[in-house]
């Protein structure tokens, strides 16, 4: 594709921050799901000071792709070169740079410029890139101000994890987590689920689910699945108390048993609060009722595909005992 192909964007937006703040939040990229609303999954294939290389799982227009990144870190200029790997249609070519300035009072700007080429260089392409560099760039950017204003210790982000003992295989845990679509039949709580999965271990999730007075909640999540020891999800759509909701289900061998974690990390809609908890309600109000909201379905989940790793076992177990049934060839 010739070079007059490639196209370029620059966005940029001031932060009341001093820019290594705003900096550490660019570099700690393990931490990106929880800044930015677009990540789902970092997972690091090489990591040095100034060099790194990823896997992202993040959504697009509406979409979840997956690629690998490399980046170059500028510890003194502030700055963050990165290019992907390998980009998912309809890009050819995607990369970039995060600039970090120092303005007056205290501030900062960045800067995030992309260049790009789509694998067809047709209209229809180029404004589909264009959307989601645009749309992406513009959620990133006012995601990061929040981030770097809000400040360490806000209590309004918080993570707390509830684990199981099963014993059965991993394999039969995480089949059980993995199969979402057929929770409906199999979680009380759960009045509706349906799943695409377009591409393998991607996953878009929508559920309907029942809370303990009654109320159903519809949150779509987009879930990335790494067989027989780990899904990470994100929410899509929150209930109207969070603003963030990521997770995690972990399965881990041990010994002839398996041990199996819920992991969520949240953050609470402070403005939300008083209109769900009521007038007299604070956010450690909502910390404690999102807390035992999440806990109790989890350990629902939890307890389900216990019952169902260890079902299992014991039908493995009766087949390997049962005598074989091998015919005798009659007699002449």
């Amino acid at each position: 594709m010739s070079e007059s192909a490639i196209r370029k964007t620059e966005h940029e937006i001031v932060i009341s921050a001093l820019p290594p703040a705003v900096f550490r939040l660019l570099v700690d990229v393990g931490n990106w799901p929880t800044v930015f609303p677009p990540t789902v999954h970092v997972e690091h294939l090489e990591r040095g000071d100034t060099e790194e290389r990823f896997r992202i799982w993040a959504t697009a227009n509406g979409k979840a792709r997956g690629w690998t990144s490399r980046r170059e870190l500028d510890h003194d200029e502030l700055r963050i070169r990165f290019r992907q790997e390998a980009p998912a249609h309809p890009v050819a070519a995607m990369g970039g740079e995060w600039i970090v300035e120092e303005l007056a009072g205290g501030r900062s700007r960045v800067r995030l410029r992309h260049d790009f080429r789509a694998v067809e260089d047709t209209p229809e392409a180029i404004a589909w890139i264009h959307q989601a560099v645009d749309r992406n760039s513009e959620t990133e950017l006012c995601a990061l101000r929040t981030a770097a204003e809000r400040g360490e210790g806000d209590q309004r982000l918080f993570t707390f994890t509830d684990t199981i003992l099963v014993d059965g295989a991993a394999a039969d845990s995480y089949e059980f987590l993995y199969r979402a679509k057929e929770w409906e039949q199999r979680l009380a709580h759960v009045d509706r689920v349906s799943v695409d999965e377009e591409i393998p271990n991607l996953q878009l999730l929508e559920m309907d689910t029942r809370a303990a007075d009654g109320s159903t909640h519809t949150t779509v999540s987009v879930r990335v699945c790494f067989p027989e020891h780990l899904i990470v999800y994100k929410q899509l759509r929150t209930p109207a108390l969070l603003s963030l909701h990521t997770g995690q289900w972990t399965i881990r061998s041990d010994g002839d048993a398996t041990v199996v974690t819920a992991q969520h990390t949240v953050a609470i809609a402070s403005e939300a609060v008083a209109g769900v908890l009521g007038e007299q309600a604070t956010v450690e109000d909502a910390r404690e009722f999102v807390r035992s909201t999440l806990s109790c379905n989890s350990l629902v989940t939890l307890d389900a595909a216990k019952t169902y790793a260890q079902r299992h076992c014991v039908n493995r177990q009766v087949t390997e005992r049962a005598p074989s049934r091998a015919k005798t060839a009659p007699l002449a």
